[in-house]
């Protein structure tokens, strides 16, 4: 299985499909924002709204299926996984702030209780093995959906706007943004070119990995006849070689760099050149609208 192709996260897809590709970069910027400054100190409400919205937006995005559909799946799998995780691993959660109350305060919380409780299974037997009691609280279950919907948003928003977004138009979206850093005398195109990299660097590890696993498949290893420790000892030298040759290619890539004596960077020559036409300016002034709509909304009904 190609993961390249199969799973394409975190770099370009070309194509003139969607509506999501002819957007400024610069507002794609402020939206992902949005999706990954306010859920902080937000309710779980503002949380699941946010991830309504992003799969709205994916289903009408017009993006080919094959493009995102397994991504997003293994991506709801991960995040409903964690989240239940979390439910369940703390089932008591207590507030730190409760050492800090009023103590007759806390006993009005103590006896109230019972109303902040949504599932409580009593002390059971069954046969010779016996199981305690356990509660779900309301902060539990609220713990569930921050943890899921976070991760959730933040993965896939990031995805979709590196799906339709050349690397140059955000390097030099954010090369915008930072313009008055420039003028303080920081380096930053210097920064925006490592950043490049960095995004260009995201397919070569998903190459790496692939070959992993290719190499593991043609030797037709059995882990069930190796038993416990000799199966993690190989996945272990797997992880290892993994490391090994994506330290081999920043190696590579460095060398490559320092071979040239002159690097001239400039992220004003990553501005692209694309005609602007009456659609654009409508999905622009869309854009525009919805960041406006969710500030407002975020600080009318998204507090905790």
């Amino acid at each position: 299985m190609n993961i390249l192709t199969k799973f394409s996260i975190g770099q370009y897809v070309d194509g003139n499909r969607s509506w999501l590709r002819i957007i400024d970069s610069r507002l794609k910027i402020i939206a992902v924002m949005i999706f990954l400054i306010t859920p902080i100190w937000a309710g779980p409400l503002w949380r699941l709204s946010l991830v309504f919205c992003l799969i709205f937006f994916t289903f009408i995005s017009f993006l080919p299926l094959r493009v995102w559909w397994r991504s997003f799946v293994f991506l709801v799998g991960l995040s409903l996984l964690i989240g239940f995780l979390s439910v369940i691993a703390s089932p008591n959660v207590q507030s730190l702030d409760s050492y800090l109350r009023d103590p007759n305060e806390l006993n009005l919380i103590l006896e109230s209780q019972e109303n902040w409780s949504i599932l409580e299974i009593p002390t059971q037997k069954i046969g010779f093995i016996t199981l305690g009691p356990y509660n779900l609280s309301r902060k539990a279950f609220e713990l569930g959906i921050k943890t899921s919907t976070l991760i959730f948003t933040v993965i896939h928003s990031v995805n979709l706007m590196l799906l339709t977004t050349l690397q140059e138009d955000i390097v030099w979206a954010l090369s915008w943004f930072m313009n008055p850093l420039r003028k303080a005398g920081l380096p930053i195109d210097k920064w925006l070119f490592q950043l490049l990299l960095a995004l260009r660097f995201i397919p070569l590890v998903q190459e790496e990995f692939q070959n992993i696993l290719k190499s593991v498949s043609v030797r037709s290893i059995n882990l069930r006849s190796l038993g416990f420790k000799k199966s993690v000892n190989v996945l272990l030298t797997m992880v290892e070689r993994l490391f090994l040759n994506i330290f081999l290619r920043i190696d590579q890539g460095a060398n490559s760099l320092l071979s040239k004596k002159n690097i001239l960077i400039k992220t004003n020559r990553f501005r692209t050149s694309d005609k602007k036409n009456f659609l654009t300016f409508i999905f622009n002034s869309l854009s525009i609208c919805f960041i406006c709509i969710a500030i407002f909304l975020r600080k009318q009904y998204g507090a905790l």
